[in-house]
């Protein structure tokens, strides 16, 4: 598979053919654009021409307002076709994704909430369910045992923890 590398003057070249053909393509175009422009105007806008009593103007006003109504609900029908035209390209534009397979999973992201907000968020508004757990739970009064300690002479520690009279007796012939 030797494929030649296209010099970079030839690339030049060919661009610029490219181009130049494209630019005539557009220019065409635009003179097309006039044209069809000046031809749908003499069709359908006849020269204005300018009566000179009030009742002619009047009846110009009249005619003038029934093609205005006759152009907006043109428009009003176009807009509609157009408009469920662009939902039936979106929609098939969903199912050639679907059918293509590269449907790309958008990153979620984390969302801290409270118990009652997710019940909230899966009941919907009109539960209000308030989700306290401590107020199921059995009151129960803990007694504190009051412990008062004797802050005195240490022999008398030394004497209500000696199981002996020995003992006792040991530690008083030191003192």
């Amino acid at each position: 598979m030797s494929e030649k590398k296209m010099t970079s003057s030839r690339r030049h070249h060919l661009k610029s053919l490219v181009l130049g053909i494209a630019k005539g393509i557009l220019e065409k175009e635009v003179v097309q654009v006039k044209v069809d422009k000046e031809k749908y105007l003499s069709e359908n806008c006849p020269p204005l021409s300018m009566p000179g009593s009030t009742q002619e103007l009047q009846e110009l006003c009249k005619k003038l307002h029934l093609q205005i109504d006759q152009v907006d609900e043109e428009r009003y029908d176009l807009e509609g076709k157009v408009g469920k035209a662009s939902k039936e390209i979106e929609d098939l534009k969903i199912k050639v994704v679907d059918l293509q397979g590269k449907f790309k999973k958008p990153a979620l992201k984390k969302v801290r909430l409270s118990a009652d907000q997710m019940l909230q968020a899966l009941l919907g508004s009109k539960h209000k369910v308030s989700l306290d757990l401590r107020s199921n739970l059995k009151q129960v009064k803990k007694e504190v045992k009051e412990e008062v300690a004797d802050v005195g002479d240490w022999r008398k520690n030394v004497e209500d923890k000696a199981g002996m009279d020995g003992r006792k007796k040991m530690f008083e012939s030191e003192a």
